[in-house]
């Protein structure tokens, strides 16, 4: 008898262990979605660095679920740090409406031999399942050698086209590609300034 009630035990416990397993995480990533393409150029541009409100800046995807309350997704999660993803996407982007394969990241202030930097501060960076995705940027393009910028700001809102999170995160990757087309546009006008 004391046999079967170990057996018994130890097979509630294995149930009591498998029920209280979560879920498994689902990652997502931004991606380029600019898919018009400049002439073909020589220019250079390292992307970054980028900086993200602390709010967002976590593993989580956070979303907005009323007025001045968020709450984070604990099981929908960005695939690398947000700050990343941006600037990875942002030079994808470049990479196609500057027509050249020269576009870096780095975190740093610094690049080496890159003619153009472009800095993000990402001032905004809304989530709302099922609604849109909101970006708010202030960028700055500097051309290091003379140390000639410009200057701007993308606010932009783009409504999900699909639901759940992939739609939320296939519309912060139209509204990167705002971005990616205001800081294009910048770099061809300081470039054509320079000649």
């Amino acid at each position: 008898m004391s046999h079967v009630a170990a057996l018994l035990s130890a097979m509630l416990v294995l149930m009591f262990i498998a029920g209280c397993a979560s879920p498994p995480s689902r990652f997502y990533t931004l991606s380029a979605v600019t898919t018009i393409e400049g002439p073909p150029s020589d220019l250079s541009v390292a992307v970054g660095p980028v900086s993200v409100p602390a709010a967002v800046d976590r593993p989580e995807i956070v979303v907005s679920t009323g007025p001045n309350q968020v709450q984070l997704e604990e099981l929908e999660r960005w695939a690398s740090p947000l700050r990343d993803e941006i600037a990875r996407t942002v030079a994808e982007n470049l990479v196609n409406l500057l027509g050249t394969p020269r576009i870096t990241q780095t975190p740093q202030t610094l690049s080496g031999e890159s003619a153009y930097r472009a800095s993000i501060e990402v001032q905004r960076f809304d989530s709302t399942p099922g609604q849109s995705a909101a970006l708010d940027a202030l960028w700055i393009v500097r051309r290091p050698h003379d140390d000639q910028s410009r200057t701007g700001r993308t606010s932009v809102r783009e409504p999900v086209s699909e639901p759940g999170y992939q739609g939320l995160a296939a519309a912060h990757s139209l509204a990167l590609a705002r971005l990616s087309q205001d800081i294009a546009d910048a770099i061809r006008s300081l470039h054509r300034q320079a000649r």
